[in-house]
């Protein structure tokens, strides 16, 4: 059984998770949605209040607490607007967490910091246009010359791509397909020949900031490098094993989130002189909503726990992010059926849940990575 650790101390973490997102949040939902406006100085309010270097130890400026009060700090955000747990989810656990795992000393006293308390809003660019899944294709090169890395290339689908200050950047400066060939680099904002694209216009998630971003000819210096070269490819694997973690608390928030739309709405509503709830078709779908999130949550929790004892997680990490992120899509999808009519207008939260919910399934591995990931996994417990 994972260990929460203390309950006082995560309830605090709850209610004051909660209490910023019902503040500070919710009120501004649907105007930053509908306009897809990247609210800045939220997270800079976020960064004040901590939930932005979450797992940051305090002597890098940051929170220092641990997994399990990061996932109930995603829950809890993330109940409220998927697209602000998702940007929260991507500074703390891509660009600040591969600087916390990855970076040294020097590094780590220059950037974290200012990423711990949003002083600079972080970016984590691996995805290319044309290598996604199969990071190993990616065109993006850095060519060294002398002190220098020449950075050539462009990276898409970027969280934080025009806002960003600074950026983790994995780049080819090897052969293609060699887990060897790639590096990661530390990219800030300004640099000559490094820009960013303009704004996708998504499905969901509309206030997280997705573009793109490109290099041409940017030349940066070799201590921007993190690690060793060629080690960016496995420090990218992972990170991204943590990641999941992140991407299954954001789906657990979305899932609860559109769960208790309805099930307030089935306790309200009545048809035939009858709450819908008391129509068995309706109390059984609640009822699988309700089970499928405790079994979200329960996986999610493992993973946490198991990270933050130090041990591995890619199976246990995929496993809570293929489920939750699946039962994020299914519980905002009934819903949406539970509210009818009225979940299809913007008048009630059900249809951004449904919206946002889709993003989960795909981002940071979709949901046949995981299962691919599983399977292997799986496999050597019989070899």
């Amino acid at each position: 059984m994972y260990n929460l650790g203390s309950k006082e101390e995560l309830t605090l973490v709850r209610e004051s998770a909660r209490n910023f997102a019902n503040t500070y949040i919710k009120p501004h939902v649907m105007k930053w949605d509908e306009a897809q406006i990247f609210p800045i100085e939220l997270f800079k309010n976020l960064g004040d209040h901590g939930f932005m270097g979450i797992i940051v130890p305090e002597e890098y400026g940051g929170s220092g607490l641990n997994y399990q009060e990061y996932i109930t700090i995603l829950d809890e955000i993330s109940k409220v607007c998927g697209s602000i747990g998702l940007s929260v989810a991507a500074h703390n656990s891509l660009c600040t967490n591969h600087i916390l795992s990855f970076a040294n000393e020097e590094q780590k006293r220059k950037y974290l910091p200012k990423l711990a308390k949003a002083e600079w809003i972080g970016a984590w660019g691996l995805t290319e246009p044309g290598s996604g899944s199969d990071a190993g294709g990616m065109n993006t090169t850095a060519v060294q010359d002398g002190d220098y890395f020449i950075l050539n290339g462009d990276k898409t689908f970027i969280t934080h791509a025009i806002s960003g200050d600074v950026a983790v950047v994995m780049a080819r400066t090897g052969e293609k397909g060699d887990k060897k060939g790639i590096s990661a680099f530390i990219v800030e904002k300004g640099m000559e020949g490094f820009s960013a694209g303009a704004k996708m216009d998504k499905l969901g998630m509309r206030a997280s900031e997705t573009g793109s971003l490109f290099f041409d000819n940017c030349r940066i210096h070799k201590d921007q490098l993190i690690g060793e070269i060629g080690d960016g490819f496995v420090q990218a694997l992972k990170l991204l094993d943590g990641g999941r973690i992140s991407i299954a608390a954001l789906s657990l928030g979305i899932a609860r989130g559109a769960y208790e739309c309805a099930l307030k709405y089935a306790n309200e509503r009545e048809q035939f002189q009858t709450k819908i709830f008391d129509f068995q078709a309706v109390g059984f779908n609640l009822a699988d909503m309700a089970t499928k999130i405790t079994a979200s949550e329960l996986l999610i929790r493992q993973a946490g726990d198991l990270k933050d004892h130090g041990q591995k997680v890619t199976k246990e990490g995929a496993m809570a992010k293929l489920y939750a992120s699946e039962t994020a899509v299914e519980v905002s999808n009934d819903a949406v059926q539970i509210l009818g009519g009225y979940g299809f207008t913007k008048d009630f939260p059900a249809e951004k849940y449904f919206r946002d919910a889709k993003l989960c399934t795909i981002g940071e591995g979709t949901s046949s990575i995981q299962r691919m990931v599983i399977a292997r996994e799986i496999k050597k417990d019989v070899q």
